[in-house]
């Protein structure tokens, strides 16, 4: 288990692309969720995946567990997802620290959030130019509310596009 401290920000601007890494594809499926807990699959650019569960227990601290999973597996819980939020996450190092940019698609095209994580709940990170207002604990702000309720047959034909794309790999 991991004590995840996390601040969130709106992004002004695009000046942080120039020091951005390249981009991962993140598609998380919500298993379950609410304010206080959280089991989610994260599939990250069609090739690895992640189990996780959360527990809130203040508005920056999360206790957080991942484990690596089979993506096929991952691809079969998109049929028990409740929700689903996906994004491109781009890595920038500022002044000593590493933010996630997370640029939203579909339902949730044109969102780009920062996100740090932070050694404890008083660290003071310098903030970024292209860093916005803090949107840290509200709710419109988190995956989970992002999310949005899957189509089945949306799901089906992606989890059959993505097995398609599979074809010939070694899992």
């Amino acid at each position: 288990m991991a004590a995840e401290i996390e601040r969130k920000y709106l992004v002004s601007n695009d000046s942080w692309r120039k020091h951005a890494s390249q981009g991962a594809a993140f598609s998380q499926a919500y298993l379950t969720a609410n304010k206080k807990r959280t089991v989610r699959t994260r599939t990250i650019d069609m090739a690895r995946a992640v189990l996780t569960v959360k527990f809130r227990t203040s508005s920056l601290r999360r206790e957080e567990f991942e484990y690596d999973i089979p993506y096929v597996d991952a691809l079969e819980m998109l049929a028990y997802a409740t929700a689903l939020v996906e994004k491109t996450r781009y890595k920038v190092r500022y002044l000593g620290y590493d933010w996630d940019i997370d640029v939203y698609n579909g339902a949730n095209e044109g969102l780009v959030l920062a996100e740090i994580e932070l050694g404890n709940e008083a660290d003071q990170p310098p903030r970024p130019p292209w860093l916005g207002p803090e949107v840290t604990g509200i709710s419109a702000y988190s995956n989970r509310t992002l999310a949005v309720p899957p189509h089945p047959d949306e799901l089906l034909r992606s989890a059959r596009a993505k097995q398609g794309n599979l074809a010939g790999r070694v899992l």
